[in-house]
């Protein structure tokens, strides 16, 4: 099957550990209101890839990987073409090439079951606790997002947890602390990531002549990046900013 991939990037370094090629695929069920890559989240554009052209690009940077480095899906929402991914990840695997999924945690069936099964490492998207304000920012619930987190745990698989920071919209303290609440006793979080709100992706709405909802929604400051990261580490450690 064909893989539907919207972009890549060499030599990654924020999306996993090591250094990475970033596979960006087509395609995903949220709408978030920050997406910086909106052109990814149509099912419909991409470009149709032999899963043996994304083998070779992994095999050719694999040098590079060094003990920590591999391949990462993101997106859009990797999961999104879970069938398709399956052997091409069974295949990375075989060669030796450690494999992260960056997901929203938001699709279930059998093959996204297979295929976190097969994932050396799952970065979960949360974008909000609370239901009613993820919702509102990505037009989707979270409570599949937050059965993927127990199912993660319950099946020992390794998973970094990370959450973008928008002021006004997921900065609530009660909310990040509900969040410690509930998964903050997960063995299987190695890691917390706070990713900074950006707009570095607004030019393309732009292109894509569509409006920014998000327009009045200033960069966060040091002192809440602090302040949040402060409220994450009382519940989880190994806690980062991004």
């Amino acid at each position: 099957m064909m893989i539907n991939v919207h972009s890549y990037e060499s030599m990654g370094t924020f999306d996993g550990p090591g250094l990475r090629l970033v596979v960006f695929l087509q395609g995903c069920n949220f709408h978030c209101l920050y997406c910086a890559n909106p052109d990814t989240i149509a099912g419909k554009g991409g470009t149709p890839t032999p899963p043996e052209e994304i083998i070779r690009m992994a095999m050719s940077q694999k040098p590079f990987f060094g003990k920590r480095g591999g391949v990462t899906f993101s997106g859009g929402e990797p999961t999104f073409q879970a069938k398709a991914l399956m052997p091409l990840v069974h295949d990375l695997k075989e060669k030796g090439i450690h494999v992260c999924l960056d997901s929203n945690g938001g699709l279930w069936n059998k093959d996204v079951e297979e295929l976190f099964k097969l994932t050396d490492l799952v970065l979960l998207d949360i974008k909000e606790f609370n239901p009613t304000r993820h919702q509102s920012l990505t037009g989707r619930s979270n409570e599949q997002t937050l059965h993927t987190a127990t199912w993660l745990e319950a099946n020992e698989k390794p998973f970094w947890l990370r959450y973008v920071l928008v002021p006004g919209y997921s900065d609530f303290e009660e909310d990040i602390r509900h969040l410690g609440q509930s998964l903050g006793k997960y063995k299987m979080i190695q890691r917390v990531e706070i990713l900074p709100y950006h707009t570095l992706g607004v030019h393309k709405y732009e292109a894509m002549g569509q409006e920014y909802l998000l327009n009045t929604v200033k960069e966060n400051t040091p002192d809440q990046l602090e302040k949040a990261a402060d409220i994450f580490k009382e519940y989880f450690t190994n806690v980062v900013v991004n």
